[in-house]
Parts: C-alpha cells; structure tokens; sequence
C-alpha cells in the first residue's frame, strides 16, 4: 500500500514537470520502456530495492541500464533522484500510474478482450471501433484466447469486467437449477 502512494506521488510529479514542458507522451513511452527493462531483469530490481546498496551503486547500475534504453535527460535526472531517494524499486508501478495519467488526460481506455478462438484483425478493428463509438473514448484492446470460456467474450476494461462467455451462462443456469428456479 505504501508504495502506491509513494508511486502516484512520484508519478504525478513527472506527469506535471511533463505538462509544463509537453512531453508527457515521450516520457510516457520512456518510462514503460525502462519498466519493461526492469521486468526483464528482476535481479536488477531487486538490487535497486535492497537497503544493502548504497545510492551511488545504484546510480552506477542505472547509469547501465540507461544506456541500453534510449531515454532523455529529464527521465535520466529522475531515475537519479529515484535513487538518491531509495525509490527506484518502485519504477515499475510509477509507469504504471504514469500512463494511467496519461490515459485519463487523452480519453483512453485499456482492456482485454478474450475470446474462445482467435479473431481476425479486420473483426478486431470493426469490434473496436464499434465499442469505441459507445464509449466516445479511444479504446486499446489486447486480445487473448482462453478455451475455458467455451464460447462468447470476456471484456475487462480497468476493473469492470463484462462475462459473457458461454462458461459464464452455464454456470448461472447451473446455479439456478440447484436453487429450484
């Protein structure tokens, strides 16, 4: 719980520094760069959340890691005060609500679409914009295949969740029969 007030403090401070000089989307996309880095790499992580270093070893590491993802000198004095401050273990979850941010200021909405079998992408893009036109927000879908649903779809858009996969629809009638209805 902590480090998601820590995250969202951290992020929020990007993300106005981002507006006032307009480059929320590159710093958006740098960030999710480094966090992917840092999932790649969990030892790295885990070397950047231990107390045992001191932050001019963990300013040396992130140095590396910088060269190897091309990012500009505003997100490289970031992950530098990250680690002056201890916090560059939490990197990942300051993209995450980074780009949450971000999302919420451009009118995006991320989700998941799974299907039983796969969909063709013309069917994925005439789906996407058909809920796009309900919802008057840009949508981002990933799609995923899950033969457990049997049938139908899932949609998971932030924490709602539409079920409406043949699974689902089985599993209602089956507790309706056991209730006697």
């Amino acid at each position: 719980m902590t480090g998601d007030i820590v995250a969202r403090r951290y992020a929020r401070a990007l993300f106005a520094v981002g507006e006032k000089s307009n480059e929320l989307e590159a710093y958006g996309t740098e960030l999710g760069e480094l966090a992917e880095a840092l999932h790649g790499a969990p030892e790295a992580l885990l070397f950047f959340k231990s107390p045992a270093f001191s932050p001019a070893e963990k300013k040396a590491v992130t140095e590396k890691l910088l060269e190897k993802v091309s990012v500009g000198p505003t997100i490289k004095n970031f992950c530098f005060l990250l680690a002056d401050k201890g916090r560059l273990g939490v990197l990942p979850e300051i993209a995450v609500d980074f780009q949450a941010m971000l999302d919420d200021k451009q009118g995006v909405l991320r989700g998941q679409l799974v299907t039983a079998t796969s969909m063709k992408q013309k069917k994925q893009a005439n789906l996407v914009k058909r809920l796009e036109s309900q919802t008057g927000k840009k949508l981002v879908l990933s799609f995923a295949e899950d033969k457990d649903i049997l049938g139908g779809v899932v949609l998971k858009i932030g924490d709602k969740v539409l079920d409406a996969s043949l699974r689902a629809q089985l599993e209602l009638l089956r507790d309706n029969i056991k209730r006697g209805e």
